[in-house]
């Protein structure tokens, strides 16, 4: 340092000096200020985000949950009724057995029977028609196929074992015979 300056130094102010600091201090403390509201309102929105995602994954979760139940309730029924449709399929087969004289018995089969099917068309299942119509392998399940004179092709002539289904669901399909 050469003389001059030795001089400016120390004719400073230690007053002016303070002041430098200060303003310097404060321009920091702004800085930093900014920093850290920038930060916040970084996390706000992060949060924020967050929070949406949450709320939408759990409305999902509701809607999914509602639609589920409501499957469950409208076919309850379909074990049961898969169960019960060869008891259902015996009791016709005893009542197309021939039959020389009526008896109580066979009355009370009939009465049985009837029960059943309005029972299990009170719940949803009904009979899947087959006979005379034309074939649906949505439905039907074709075990023979024969050319029949006078018939058009692809018509059920025969049913086996009748098909059922449950509202808009297919039990059991029609065992059928099918024409050529």
């Amino acid at each position: 340092m050469n003389e001059n300056e030795v001089k400016d130094e120390l004719e400073k102010n230690p007053l002016e000096e303070t002041e430098e600091k200060e303003e310097l201090t404060e321009k920091t403390e702004v800085e930093l200020l900014k920093e850290k509201i920038e930060e916040l309102e970084t996390s706000n929105l992060k949060l924020k985000n967050d929070y949406l995602k949450a709320y939408a994954d759990t409305e999902n979760m509701k809607k999914r949950l509602q639609s589920e139940f409501e499957m469950n309730k409208k076919y309850r029924i379909q074990s049961f009724a898969l169960d019960i449709l060869p008891v259902l399929d015996n009791l016709e087969r005893a009542l197309a057995a021939p039959s020389e004289e009526e008896n109580s018995y066979r009355k009370g089969v009939e009465m049985i029977y009837a029960q059943l099917v309005h029972a299990l068309n009170k719940e949803g299942v009904e009979e899947v028609e087959a006979e005379g119509k034309e074939f649906d392998a949505n439905f039907h399940q074709a075990i023979m196929s024969e050319a029949v004179d006078g018939v058009e092709s692809n018509q059920v002539l025969q049913v086996f074992q009748k098909g059922y289904k449950l509202k808009d669901r297919l039990l059991r399909a029609a065992m059928v015979k099918v024409s050529e």
